[in-house]
């Protein structure tokens, strides 16, 4: 099967050269080309180039699509979601309207533990049908790979509920999914008052369960003040780790407690939040591969500080950029908002915007050398824009520019 993206009016391939991901200044330059094709093979781009180059190669069963009057970049890859929930929280977004703080929220019954209580009572199906529906919206906006964790179940039934519902997601729907395992996301109504009995049910009971049967590729916590220290977030991780799941971590969102150098230390995959990260933090990044990612949604919809992009791109550390997409700090997904807010508020250019939406985000999944650009023999991911140049995507936000979406070489059609 052959698909011809014809005479693409401009093409963003985030190229990277074989490299994980981009950083410091190799940020600024996203690989834009102008009037030329691409030839998709199966589920893989086989050939870039000029339009008469592929004359002669295709086949008779081959499409040709017209793509002189779009913009074409890679698939956005979104690393950091929470997407499989049940319920809403919209009475705690009119709380903080009128000045209440998410932590005076989380600590009068709100916050995560509200979502754990309506999760909790969702059937498996419910939550893939709810699910599904988000899925279908993400694409729509240009989303083709997605991390969803876990952390609204909070024992060991729901835990296992969420990580099921999202593993047979990733069978059944086109869309590229990463499952997480956060049961390390807050303390269960049923151990507040014996956290290390929680910290024992994770790390002997619940890990070994979630790496036998393969239900996480990665293990994550919640590494912040009144949730998990430093020292128990290590413990978790390295417990994982020693059970094949590899170690991610939210760190400094609300105040830093330490959390980024231990995922310095343990390589993890990547670090996200950094709202407050401090000098120890930014240093410890500078010595390995660790992808900081920056949730500017979560930011904006809580009036807190922002993450600083800035530092972190000039400190030559990879950074991406992720929706957060939850019931009570970021209820929206579409990327090309994260990319308007990461530049009008974080400092950050168009192109590495562009970048930390694509390759950098697929290096946060430890994916990047099959997704996150468009480069010869990479998945074909592709999103047609309609829009005169790709700047043009996070400068006229509010609105959805996609054209075509491309998964897996497939041009899909939506209801």
């Amino acid at each position: 099967m052959q698909l011809l993206l014809r005479n693409i009016r401009q093409l963003v391939t985030v190229r990277s050269d074989g490299k994980p991901f981009l950083a410091g200044k190799e940020m600024r330059d996203p690989g834009i080309l102008e009037r030329v094709s691409v030839l998709i093979e199966g589920d893989t781009i086989s050939a870039i180039g000029p339009a008469a180059s592929f004359d002669q190669s295709l086949g008779d069963d081959a499409t040709v699509l017209d793509a002189s009057t779009y913009v074409a970049l890679p698939g956005f890859v979104d690393s950091h979601t929470h997407m499989v929930f049940a319920g809403s929280r919209e009475n705690e977004f009119a709380m903080r309207a009128k000045g209440k703080t998410y932590k005076e929220i989380a600590a009068g019954g709100g916050g995560i533990l509200s979502t754990v209580k309506a999760t909790r009572s969702a059937s498996k199906k419910e939550l893939k049908k709810l699910a599904s529906k988000r899925l279908d919206a993400m694409m729509k906006h240009g989303t083709t790979t997605v991390e969803i964790k876990s952390g609204y179940g909070l024992d060991e039934d729901s835990e296992i509920k969420m990580l099921e519902a999202i593993n047979e997601l990733a069978e059944e729907h086109f869309m590229t999914i990463m499952p997480t395992f956060l049961g390390a996301h807050a303390l269960p109504p049923e151990f507040v008052h014996n956290r290390q009995a929680y910290i024992d049910l994770l790390c002997e009971r619940m890990l070994p369960y979630i790496a036998k049967r393969k239900l996480a590729r990665f293990c994550d916590v919640f590494c912040e003040e009144n949730y998990f220290t430093a020292q128990e977030a290590a413990h978790i991780l390295e417990k994982g780790l020693a059970l094949g799941l590899k170690p991610k971590l939210h760190a400094d969102e609300f105040k830093s407690i330490g959390g980024t150098p231990v995922a310095a230390a343990l390589q993890a995959v990547s670090v996200d939040h950094l709202e407050h990260v401090d000098e120890a933090g930014l240093q410890s990044l500078q010595k390995g591969n660790t992808v900081a990612v920056l949730l500017p949604g979560v930011s904006f919809f809580l009036r807190n500080p922002y993450a600083p992009a800035r530092r972190l791109i000039d400190a030559g550390i990879p950074v991406a950029i992720a929706s957060d997409f939850n019931p009570g700090s970021c209820m929206a997904f579409s990327m090309p908002l994260m990319m308007t807010i990461a530049c009008t508020q974080m400092g950050m250019t168009p192109e590495e915007a562009v970048v930390a939406t694509t390759l950098n985000g697929a290096a946060a999944l430890g994916v990047s050398d099959t997704l996150g650009s468009i480069e010869v023999g990479k998945q074909a991911d592709l999103m047609l824009y309609d829009i005169p140049n790709y700047r043009f995507l996070a400068y006229h936000f509010g609105v959805n520019h996609v054209a075509k979406v491309i998964k897996r070489g497939v041009l899909l059609e939506f209801p």
